[in-house]
């Protein structure tokens, strides 16, 4: 007996297939964007070629302030690039890495920004009280995971947040050159999401 597709059982658990949703690659993504955002376009494919940073920092960056701009699927597609110039090892610590700062820093921006805002002196004796303990406990390294956040604090606008990575980034060892490039790939990774949302 025929059963009518309405009928039929959804996909079994194990059928993962049925569960995961296609992941478009980087460049159909990119060749996707409108015609205003042309140079958005050329500029994300720039942004993530060889430059002063490892492979592993500039796909941290992206995938962090993709997941920071609520664009998953972009965060997705930049996982499989990154999955091609990295191993499954480094790729999964950059991953944990990525949506740590996207995390973490989307509460201390908010939190950070406001007391920077507010301009009294009070507010800064008053304890956050706000857990963070994972920034102390990277899967990658210190700096990785502190250039990830501060590229997520740039594009959520939190200047006593960028000050305070800028300076971890830059004492262990980054260059200004290196912390420039993360910031651009944020921009464009930000600026892209932002077009995607139209």
């Amino acid at each position: 007996m025929l059963i009518p597709e309405s009928l039929e059982p959804s996909a079994s658990p194990r059928d993962a297939s049925a569960r995961t949703p296609t992941t478009a690659s980087l460049e159909s993504l990119r060749q996707s964007l409108p015609e205003e955002a042309t140079d958005l376009k050329l500029n994300l494919q720039s942004v993530l070629a060889d430059g002063s940073l490892s492979p592993s920092r500039r796909f941290g960056v992206a995938i962090a302030v993709a997941l920071a701009s609520s664009d998953p699927a972009l965060a997705r597609a930049l996982e499989a690039e990154a999955d091609k110039h990295l191993d499954d090892a480094t790729l999964a610590a950059i991953r944990e890495d990525a949506r740590t700062a996207a995390a973490i820093m989307s509460m201390n921006n908010v939190y950070y920004r406001f007391r920077h805002l507010v301009g009294k002196p009070s507010y800064s004796q008053i304890p956050a009280r706000l857990r963070m303990n994972r920034l102390s406990k990277p899967k990658t390294s210190k700096a990785d995971l502190e250039l990830f956040s501060l590229a997520v604090s740039a594009v959520n606008g939190c200047e006593s947040c960028v000050q305070s990575h800028e300076s971890v980034v830059t004492a262990h060892g980054l260059t200004e050159q290196e912390v420039h490039d993360a910031i651009r790939i944020a921009a464009t990774v930000h600026a892209v999401s932002v077009i995607r949302s139209w």
